[in-house]
């Protein structure tokens, strides 16, 4: 029996397999995220050198051509998209200035990923077909970079897309070709989109135009900051949370969402696919709402209802937008259960009461259990499966983007844990004791009846619009202006202003209306918020030192109803916009 005695010997023995083993583990994993970083490095110095090249290819001394270009990066969509049908303009004169444009502006914001490889040969056909009957004959347009392009790869910020292009033209990269627009580059997203931030380990980190140590927003922000520095005059993006209008608050430009499958989502990248509780919608972004109607009237035509038969073939009703009955508006200027800042609810009154001087009817409206709709229904309709579809998707064997790891931790945080968490919290801090306790949807039968709940919300949110007998809805686009990006994964609860319309699917867009100002920033000190909880002072410290950031109001319709929202967005514009 001594032989089978355990010995100092042995027990050294041992330890020495195990601490090897460790040792290799260990050792396989730094390797492997090394040679991700590798990957990523690489695909990141390939896209700079494509879009130097672009530069240099455009690049002029010549002060007419120089003149030129700025008179044409001046020039409004309507104005642009004229001159190209009229012959004053050449598509290829048009896109080398938005190429260069862009370009140049990326330098500072990171906002590109990559340039379209055959625009010129796209600009030049268009030059030399003689025919100038689509819409946007000629115009270049930016397209956010979870759509698809054929011979691009769609990345969404991980390493194992970038190398696998793509094999069709997502369906309005379809319709847009169709209308004689120019595809010319493709922008920035934060990795997987589902993040307010605009950061991803392939292409780096876009920051806000106004202040490079905050963020363009998410998931659209690359698309914004393009938008805002003058490189592009229209852009596409996506919206599930916000994506859209959250950007185009943060950057100063306008944003608009409409109601899922008014525009075809085919051939879009979605960071959860196959979750249709908080439904998203591809939208636009412009700097200005007669861009963004031009826009939708360029896609709302039968080759996009012939190319997605799901898409619902309404044409644009120019007649509905061009109205101009006096509208019954309602307005709120905060949800109860997550105040915002003081930028925020000021912007909203100073619209109010252009309206009201130019002849609308506003009336406060009351939105119905907010704080049920944003965590009971849209939180955990959008993280019903634990996060499990994006991680395993994207996230799988791939670096996480910092800016993710909080979000990616509460999202796949066990429910055990949750409940203790919340627990604990409850007496101090009720609000976010709810946010972390709230049940996941553990089988079938409790997500169909979130759905059946979802339901209800929607006809008890409608019977309330009905009954006050209303056209349209002011209030706020966020519960913040743009905050600093190492805070976005721990205020993605301020998309509650903007989740709302994804959960009801109404269409909503955001116009830029005044700037945050000194007061504005004077009173965020003694602004307490739900109750001065723990995001109530983040949202502070965030927020803090906002002076001059740009502050938008979002504007509602019905479902199926764009053109009305667009009406109300142009009266904003016209009335009171930046």
């Amino acid at each position: 029996m001594d032989r089978f005695k355990t010995t100092p010997e042995v027990l050294a023995g041992v330890s020495s397999v195990l601490a090897g083993v460790v040792t290799c583990y260990v050792g396989l994993k730094v390797y492997q995220k090394q040679q991700l970083k590798k990957k990523a490095l690489r695909k990141r110095e390939e896209s700079r050198k494509a879009l130097q090249d672009v530069r240099r290819s455009v690049a002029t001394d010549d002060q007419p051509t120089a003149a030129k270009r700025r008179e044409i990066l001046s020039l409004t969509l309507p104005q642009l998209s004229q001159q190209l049908r009229d012959g004053q303009l050449a598509a290829v004169q048009v896109l080398q200035a938005f190429q260069e444009k862009a370009t140049v502006e990326n330098e500072k914001l990171n906002c590109l990923t990559e340039p379209v490889p055959d625009a010129l040969a796209t600009a030049q056909d268009l030059d030399a077909g003689g025919g100038k009957s689509g819409l946007l004959h000629g115009v270049p347009v930016s397209i956010k970079d979870n759509a698809d392009i054929k011979g691009m790869a769609t990345t969404m910020g991980v390493t194992k897309n970038q190398d696998t292009p793509v094999d069709e033209d997502a369906v309005i990269v379809q319709v847009l070709k169709k209308q004689g627009a120019v595809p010319f580059v493709k922008t920035n997203i934060p990795q997987t989109l589902l993040s307010i931030a605009c950061s991803n380990p392939v292409f780096g980190e876009t920051v806000n135009p106004f202040d490079p140590t905050r963020t363009p927003g998410g998931s659209s922000g690359g698309e914004a900051a393009l938008i805002r520095s003058g490189g592009s005059v229209l852009g596409i993006g996506t919206d599930i949370g916000g994506s859209v209008r959250i950007p185009a608050h943060f950057c100063g430009v306008y944003g608009f969402k409409p109601t899922a499958y008014r525009i075809s989502p085919k051939g879009f990248q979605s960071g959860s696919p196959g979750q249709q509780g908080v439904v998203s919608s591809p939208g636009l972004m412009a700097r200005d709402v007669a861009s963004l109607a031009l826009g939708m009237k360029a896609l709302l035509v039968p080759d996009m209802f012939q190319l997605d038969p799901l898409v619902v073939p309404i044409p644009f009703r120019q007649e509905m937008y061009e109205d101009k009955k006096p509208m019954r508006i309602g307005y709120f200027t905060s949800l109860h259960f997550f105040p915002p800042t003081p930028s925020m609810g000021r912007a909203v009154i100073l619209a109010k009461e252009a309206l009201e001087k130019a002849g609308h009817t506003l009336v406060a409206f009351d939105v119905p259990d907010d704080m049920y709709a944003s965590i009971e229904l849209s939180q955990r309709l959008i993280t019903a499966d634990n996060g499990q579809t994006f991680y395993t998707k994207w996230l799988k064997g791939e670096i996480v983007d910092d800016t993710l790891k909080s979000q990616i931790s509460l999202m796949t945080m066990p429910l055990y844990l949750r409940k203790i968490v919340g627990v604990l919290l409850k007496p101090i801090w009720p609000r976010i004791s709810r946010t972390m306790s709230y049940r996941l949807l553990g089988s079938i039968y409790e997500l169909w009846q979130r759905l059946r709940e979802r339901e209800e919300y929607i006809q008890k949110f409608l019977a309330q619009w009905r009954e006050q007998e209303l056209d349209a809805l002011l209030c706020p686009s966020f519960g913040m202006p743009a905050c600093k990006p190492e805070h976005t994964g721990r205020l993605v609860v301020a998309t509650c202003y903007t989740m709302l319309f994804n959960l009801l699917n109404f269409p909503a867009g955001v116009v830029p209306v005044t700037m945050v100002t000194e007061e504005d920033d004077r009173l965020l000190n003694d602004w307490r918020g739900y109750g001065n909880d723990l995001v109530d002072q983040l949202l502070r410290k965030s927020t803090k030192g906002a002076v001059g950031l740009p502050v938008a109001v979002q504007c509602v319709a019905l479902p199926w109803q764009e053109e009305r929202c667009l009406r109300l967005m142009k009266e904003v514009e016209t009335l009171c916009g930046l």
